[in-house]
């Protein structure tokens, strides 16, 4: 066995591979509940939070003659709610310690460039998401303002917290990996499977996907949102080819040519250095 080979799997029963899971599970799900506790008692900062980009609209709809809120529907839906969103907040708090237990069990599988290969992207893939995320968090209050613009003058526009909530959880996660688009194409690059001639060549292409994705992704497919986030993505596509262009003239110049028709169906096609 050579020294760069992953020992510890090799190593582990079957019996010992379930109790390092089960180990690392529990140290996620402790992890997990004391950040639900720590989010229960910050509950009002973080629906404040969640609700701010409503709430000035809410206050424009008032002075236009719209009654436009959110509302609860039930007698338990407030308690539900607060259980939910101290759930999600507490995974969001305690993400680098259950992100690391994952991490920490699948590790002593893979080789040493694999593990480098491993740090380096997903060192870069966790700001791109929060940037996502954050451009999400801009453009919401633009997309709700003229979604409630449709709102006949006199009529109550009385929305439930949890549509409210799906709704913009499901803004920031699109955003978030619209965002790793661009990643994901270095990532094809680098490994062989997609040159940066392709990306250029194909610019229209990319284009008119960009902004289909941009344009189901945005609630209103109004050009000024679709904009907003077609454009950062094609910028960081713009990023990823010139990346993967530099990474094709290294790899001329040191002669490196990946043919995939010379290996097996189960073998597995290697990492460049």
């Amino acid at each position: 066995m050579s020294e760069n080979q992953p020992q510890r799997f090799k190593e582990m029963s079957l019996r010992e591979h379930l109790q390092e899971l089960r180990k690392r599970l529990t140290t996620a799900a402790i992890a997990i509940v004391i950040g639900t506790v720590i989010a229960w008692f910050f509950y009002e900062e973080i629906f404040g939070f969640l609700r701010q980009p409503v709430d000035k609209i809410v206050d424009e709809a008032i002075d236009s003659g719209r009654d436009i809120r959110l509302v609860l529907g039930g007698v338990l839906d407030a308690f539900s709610l607060q259980i939910k969103i101290s759930i999600v907040a507490g995974m969001l708090i305690t993400s680098p310690v259950w992100l690391l237990q994952i991490w920490r069990f699948i590790t002593p599988g893979l080789y040493r460039k694999e593990k480098l290969w491993s740090y380096f992207f997903v060192s870069i893939a966790a700001p791109l998401f929060a940037a996502g995320a954050y451009l999400a968090y801009t453009v919401l209050p633009f997309g709700l303002d003229l979604l409630f613009g449709f709102t006949p003058i006199g009529v109550g526009n009385y929305v439930p917290v949890n549509t409210y909530l799906t709704f913009y959880l499901r803004m920031v996660f699109v955003f978030g990996v619209g965002f790793l688009i661009p990643l994901i194409l270095v990532i094809l690059n680098f490994v062989g499977l997609l040159e940066a001639k392709t990306i250029i060549s194909k610019w229209r292409i990319v284009v008119l996907l960009v902004f289909l994705f941009a344009a189901i992704a945005t609630p209103t497919g109004d050009p000024i949102n679709m904009s907003l986030l077609a454009a950062p993505i094609l910028l960081l596509i713009a990023v990823a080819a010139g990346i993967a262009w530099l990474n094709d003239k290294r790899r001329a110049r040191r002669g490196e040519k990946i043919n995939f028709d010379e290996l097996d169906d189960e073998e597995a096609s290697p990492l460049n250095d």
